[in-house]
């Protein structure tokens, strides 16, 4: 687990942002949780999800209010995306899910950022483990991940 908390310490370094990870004792590992440990909305919970399109992971950012459309996915990447089952996230990722965090993945990924979230600030996302998690901003989330923006919610 510390190993994941430090690279998604050093994505965040490297990309410019500042080292805003937190650990939160009562548990990240929903969005409700998280919500409730931080101190902010559920919406301001930047939830990280993974699918896939074959061996290439799809990692979409969403408010944590939302559900997550798998065909809105597909059709803003122009691919079939599937389900992935946990251990699949964990050896493709580096994070168990539940701190899957949009920085820092073992492998490069797609990534989706929710409309939704940009209206948001400040943002809370998982930072590698179910009890860490980093404030951002909706442009640095973009700006660090070099996700594009779509419509995803269900």
């Amino acid at each position: 687990m510390t190993q994941a908390i430090d690279r998604v310490r050093q994505a965040l370094l490297q990309a410019g942002h500042p080292d805003t990870i937190a650990m939160f004792a009562e548990g990240t590992h929903t969005a409700a949780e998280a919500a409730a440990s931080v101190g902010c909305s559920v919406a301001q919970i930047a939830k990280s999800i993974i699918f896939r399109s074959g061996e290439m992971p799809i990692l979409v950012v969403a408010s944590g209010i939302n559900r997550i459309d798998r065909a809105k996915v597909g059709a803003a990447l122009g691919r079939k995306v599937e389900r992935a089952d946990p251990a699949w996230v964990e050896a493709t990722t580096g994070f168990a899910v539940g701190g899957v965090a949009p920085v820092g993945h073992l492998a490069p990924a797609l990534i989706l950022i929710d409309e939704d979230l940009l209206v948001l600030d400040p943002v809370w996302a998982a930072a590698g483990s179910p009890t860490h998690a980093f404030r951002t901003t909706p442009a640095d989330l973009v700006r660090v991940t070099g996700g594009s923006v779509a419509n995803v919610k269900a």
